[in-house]
């Protein structure tokens, strides 16, 4: 057993972080399996390198946040937060269907109204409730695109994922305002 000097002071295992980030690790390691038995699976090294950078930026994200705030609901809505940024960012960046700008701006917004909330429960919630109906918006205006009509289930396949989203940003939000009696405004 190692020794520790008389200042030093033992922190147990956090069991929660551990798995987080096996489970980055886990998500990295499925494409470079399949790359082994499926021809259909191309990834570059660039591709591991922005797949790393994006699963851990948003883990570290959440232990940031973390450390802000520690109700259970207000960690909820992190998870739900940042969840909808990362498969904003990551279906965009897979589908490439020429809307990409917008649901990045989207992400943009969600980060830039949070800072403005300055993190705090209240105004994240208010915050969310907004992305929200920015998302649901974008969705209809997705779907009702001269452009996505000429695809097949481009409509209804648009409106599926607003409604996806949205109910993320509006878990989150809910989440936020759950939190709100549990630590009050400074």
């Amino acid at each position: 057993m190692a020794e520790f000097g008389a200042g030093t002071v033992r922190r147990p295992l956090n069991y929660w972080r551990i798995g987080r980030w096996s489970a980055a690790c886990v998500l990295l390691l499925v494409p470079l399996a399949m790359m082994q038995v499926s021809d259909e699976w191309h990834w570059t090294a660039a591709s591991f390198v922005f797949a790393g950078a994006a699963i851990g930026g948003t883990i570290l994200l959440y232990e940031f946040a973390e450390r802000l705030n520690h109700s259970r609901a207000y960690r909820a809505g992190v998870a739900l937060v940042l969840l909808a940024c990362f498969l904003t960012v990551w279906t965009t960046i897979v589908r490439d269907d020429g809307t990409g700008m917008a649901y990045f701006m989207i992400v943009m917004a969600a980060g830039t109204s949070a800072f403005a909330a300055r993190f705090r429960p209240a105004g994240m919630a208010r915050a969310m409730l907004g992305v929200a109906a920015m998302q649901a918006l974008l969705g209809i205006a997705v779907a009702t695109a001269p452009a996505t009509a000429q695809t097949p289930d481009g409509p209804t396949s648009a409106l599926a994922f607003a409604a996806v989203f949205t109910a993320l940003w509006l878990a989150a939000a809910l989440c936020f305002r759950a939190s709100v009696s549990a630590a009050p405004e400074h």
